[in-house]
């Protein structure tokens, strides 16, 4: 009888071998006499039977499942293994640490921006990852586990992307924040995802420990008019500005010919922006400079009765006797 028990003995064990499994189903038409149950670092073994929970394992070691698991079980505590019975039962082997997902928009969420007066919204893009882990057996199993072999993060991740376009346009919109800069305000908005992810996720027996966006996309013509607006607050003048509208134009039409078009082009946009830079320079320069008054202007046209330049007398004279200066 026993070369007959060791050759019906089952080794019921998860060899985990995929990092994004959340669970794994051990099923068998019956666990015999003889059999043993190993729990591995990292997982718990829920012992089901019709479909009940009949006792979670949690140390990890290798344990005789007559002796060191069915006296722990709840309805199966006097069950004997005889000849030819075992035991109809299933193992669910939980993997318990905690998982990192990466998420990202499929398509760009459209996100109403009345002050832009775009009528299909403003088309946002974003991206980050979440962490989550199993919190509740029982709901895992009710709505997951029982009809199915195993649950994968990929399985989580389509959940998550199926509400997350209508959160992100929740938290976004939310209390009017700036459109062209939510990176300031992610880790708010992230906040409140987490929150809702968190409710809708726990149905299944798992919960949101963390949520991240670590970046927003805009449209390619959005992101280049913020580039240009930030070019021009650096330069701090709209002629500058505008020649540099005019140069960029020129030059992207120069290379639709040829190379000397575009050089020549080139050339002629630095010799006018150059002389006009100088004709600023020069009139900045005069008016810097303060307008000397002739000496009879300061006295009404009359001859001054000491010269301006050295203070000399000089008694009605049209020049200065000492040093020349013209008075008149």
């Amino acid at each position: 009888m026993g070369l007959f028990s060791s050759q019906f003995a089952n080794v019921v064990e998860w060899q985990e071998y995929r990092d994004d499994v959340i669970f794994w189903k051990w099923c068998n038409d019956e666990i015999k006499k003889g059999s043993r149950l190993v729990i591995r670092p990292g997982q718990d073994a829920v012992f089901l039977y019709n479909g009940k929970i009949e006792g979670v394992f949690t140390d990890e070691g290798s344990f005789d499942i007559e002796s060191q698991i069915i006296p722990f079980l709840s309805s199966l505590k006097g069950f004997k293994f005889g000849f030819n019975s075992g035991i109809r039962a299933e193992v669910l082997f939980i993997n318990t640490k905690e998982f990192t997902i990466k998420w990202g928009t499929k398509n760009a969420v459209s996100i109403p921006a009345p002050q832009l007066n775009l009528p299909g919204g403003m088309p946002i893009r974003a991206f980050g990852n979440f962490s989550c882990k199993v919190s509740d057996y029982q709901a895992l199993i009710d709505k997951v586990a029982g009809i199915r072999q195993q649950f994968t993060t990929e399985d989580i991740k389509e959940r998550i992307l199926a509400v997350i376009d209508q959160l992100l346009m929740r938290w976004i919109s939310k209390e009017g924040k700036d459109m062209f800069n939510l990176q300031a305000n992610a880790y708010e908005i992230a906040k409140g995802i987490k929150e809702d992810l968190d409710m809708e996720i726990c149905k299944l027996g798992i919960i949101i420990t963390d949520f991240k966006i670590s970046s927003f996309s805009y449209p390619e013509e959005v992101q280049k008019m913020q580039n240009r607006a930030a070019s021009q607050s650096m330069i701090g003048d709209v002629g500058r500005y505008q020649q540099m509208n005019m140069a960029e134009g020129l030059a992207q039409g120069g290379n639709s010919g040829s190379g000397m078009a575009a050089d020549m082009a080139g050339m002629q946009i630095g010799m006018m922006m150059g002389q006009q830079m100088a004709n600023q320079m020069a009139a900045g320069m005069m008016n810097q400079q303060s307008p000397q008054m002739h000496p009879s202007q300061m006295t009404g046209g009359l001859p001054p009765k000491f010269c301006p330049n050295c203070g000399t007398p000089v008694n009605g004279g049209n020049f200065c006797s000492n040093c020349g200066q013209k008075l008149v």
